[in-house]
């Protein structure tokens, strides 16, 4: 594992997390970065958030046992959540990884579990704070006046919030004002609808981070996936089934 790497304390028997520092890494070195979406950063700063943070993602799926990551892209669905996916015409079926990828401060962020679990992290550099005036936004009710109370726990509360909406892969289409935390607590079960989310917060390396899972429904059939439990169904259903020609060797 690179050097600049550091596996998170937060790692634990179902999932792993790992931070290093943002990198100009070269984009030939990341195969995990699509040109064509590079090519649209207006700024060097993205450009090097974006590329560290899948520079980091091959180094923790290798972490992880995943081999020959030139089969595997990185996709977003329509909330622009990423997830990981074989590249068309591969035809592979083992389960990859859920992932969340973050940076802020200097550093990159990514955390893996495996794909029944729905995994997020956020983190947040120690001495920055968030403004007053921005507390409404992110709570309301019995959790907003307790803030204002403790105006000293709100980058704790945002990173937390940050966390569960990635884990639940919603972003910001889930309002944090209806994510309820207990504002001091490092470690807690929280509900949304019918899901339950493990929440974990700890102060390290400079920085609060939080991480968030939770169980989720498997990954979208692909036309492959579709196909491949077809052909399985129709083997099983018939086994004189087979696909390609068949040469019946008693006619020569």
């Amino acid at each position: 594992m690179d050097s600049s790497v550091v596996e998170l304390p937060l790692s634990g028997v179902e999932h792993r997390a790992f931070m290093m520092p943002l990198m100009d890494v070269p984009l030939e070195k990341v195969s995990l970065a699509h040109p064509d979406e590079v090519a649209t950063f207006v700024t060097e700063k993205r450009r090097k958030e974006h590329l560290s943070g899948r520079y980091l993602l091959g180094i923790a799926l290798s972490e992880w046992g995943c081999g020959d990551l030139s089969y595997v892209e990185v996709q977003r669905d329509e909330f622009r959540a990423p997830r990981l996916a074989y590249i068309q015409g591969v035809w592979q079926r083992t389960p990859l990884p859920s992932i969340s990828i973050g940076h802020s401060g200097g550093h990159a962020f990514v955390a893996l579990a495996p794909p029944e679990i729905g995994i997020g992290i956020d983190g947040e550099l120690l001495e920055r704070e968030l403004a007053m005036n921005a507390f409404d936004l992110m709570a309301k009710g019995a959790e907003l006046e307790e803030l204002r109370a403790h105006p000293q726990h709100a980058m704790r509360m945002w990173v937390k919030k940050e966390a569960v909406q990635k884990a639940m892969g919603l972003g910001m289409h889930l309002n944090p004002r209806e994510i309820k935390l207990s504002i001091e607590s490092g470690k807690q079960i929280i509900s949304i609808g019918n899901s339950k989310i493990q929440l974990d917060y700890y102060e390290y390396n400079g920085y609060r981070i939080a991480l968030a899972t939770t169980p989720q429904e498997g990954r979208p059939l692909t036309e492959e996936d579709t196909l491949l439990q077809d052909t399985k169904a129709a083997m099983e259903a018939n086994p004189e089934w087979g696909v390609g020609c068949k040469t019946n060797r008693n006619s020569l």
